[in-house]
């Protein structure tokens, strides 16, 4: 009997299950306090577990795409989609950055405070705890939670391994996919931990805490309609000097439609080759492009770490200076090309992109957390977003006559 509860839950809708422990969550937050701080232990255990694996996480995904990743010389055309992937990828992380300072988005984290000091507004000072970062020891960065360590690192191992025989680039795929699962098993878990910290959060901050996470969403949701018509757009029409939207609109229609149900871009790619092919686009191009969109193409995933990294900055209370907002577009939008194809994969990344203001690993693993919590709007959203951009780049690259009239 318990043996079907466990298999029946395994094999059940994610989206629905958060759903579910979101209301329940609610529920008993106002209905008792010490229902809610033993439901806490929940959240506690869900956000540890988090904390644990996400460094190793970063380290493993980085490492094994930089070693085993080939990017195909076979034509211009694939060389421009590319450039057009990672060009689109920065201008969404810039955007987020843009759209952020504009709308200071502050969350009710809580058990934490604002810092009586800002982040270092001097470039040498920013450069020093950089350098300094980078090249901790790398066992301790892993430790520790130093996100920019863990990257310096598995950049110069994924270097390092780049001629390595096939068997042991093997040995770093098989560990990554490893990762991958526990990563799943975490996730597939969410919706007990996030009945804990909704819980936690309604019974100690009322609906200020709720409030918080509404505005983070719509914030978040803003940005990505506005990567997806106005940044997208006059991408298409300064490369192809055409009305953009029609093309948009059927991307978003047969594309963004379906990821935004399956959440996982990788799980879109079929779809996505389908409606290549229902445009004229030749095979040879959209079977490269496509997949590799999936994986390199991430401009809700770099939309959801800039957001949320300056939601955390503003909540304890530190003074982002435009430096800084510059070096995080492009940690951003690195983070968004290495993000996992796991449902808030994206949001595992979130702390290496908090690393660069200083702020407390738990604290931002506290954001992660509210990163699930909305994440049943916001994951579908940004996985809508990459998922239909792979095919508008691939189209306007492909030098056909399109079929969408």
């Amino acid at each position: 009997m318990f043996a079907k509860l466990i298999q029946r839950y395994s094999k059940g809708n994610l989206i629905l299950q958060i759903c579910i422990g979101i209301v329940l969550g609610v529920f008993v937050g106002l209905v008792s306090k010490d229902a809610a701080v033993v439901a806490n232990f929940l959240g506690v255990l869900f956000t540890s577990a988090l904390k644990a694996i996400a460094p190793v996480l970063v380290f493993i995904l980085i490492l094994t795409s930089i070693c085993t990743r080939e990017f195909t010389q076979k034509s211009a055309r694939m060389k421009n989609i590319v450039f057009l992937y990672i060009v689109a990828t920065f201008l969404a992380s810039a955007c987020a950055v843009g759209v952020s300072f504009l709308v200071p988005t502050e969350l009710v984290l809580d058990g934490v405070e604002k810092v009586e000091q800002s982040s270092p507004s001097f470039m040498s000072e920013i450069f020093k705890d950089l350098i300094l970062k980078i090249v901790d020891n790398p066992i301790n960065a892993l430790s520790s939670g130093n996100y920019l360590g863990i990257l310096a690192w598995a950049i110069a191992g994924g270097l390092a391994l780049k001629h390595c025989s096939k068997e042991a680039k093997q040995v770093f795929v098989d560990i990554n996919e490893g990762v991958l699962k526990i990563v799943k098993f975490i996730v597939k878990l969410a919706p007990f931990g996030i009945f804990g910290l909704v819980a936690n959060s309604v019974a100690s901050t009322g609906a200020a805490g709720l409030i918080s996470y509404a505005k983070l969403l719509l914030v978040l949701v803003v940005t990505m309609l506005f990567v997806a018509f106005v940044v997208n757009a006059l991408i298409v029409f300064i490369y192809t000097r055409k009305n953009p939207f029609p093309l948009i609109f059927i991307c978003l229609r047969e594309s963004a439609f379906f990821a935004f149900f399956t959440r996982s871009s990788a799980a879109n790619i079929p779809v996505n080759m389908a409606l290549c092919a229902k445009l004229g686009i030749d095979k040879e191009l959209y079977s490269i492009s496509i997949p590799l969109g999936a994986t390199i193409n991430m401009g809700g995933a770099a939309v959801t770490i800039a957001v949320l990294s300056l939601a955390a900055a503003y909540t304890v209370g530190i003074e982002v200076n435009f430096f800084q907002a510059f070096l995080l577009s492009i940690i951003a939008t690195f983070a968004a090309c290495g993000a996992s194809g796991v449902a808030g994969g994206s949001l595992l990344l979130i702390p290496l992109a908090c690393s660069l203001f200083n702020i407390n690993y738990d604290v931002a693993m506290k954001v992660v957390a509210i990163g699930f919590i909305i994440g049943v709007i916001q994951d579908s959203v940004e996985t809508a977003l990459n998922s239909s951009t792979d095919v508008l780049f691939t189209a306007i690259c492909s030098n056909n006559d399109l079929h969408y009239k």
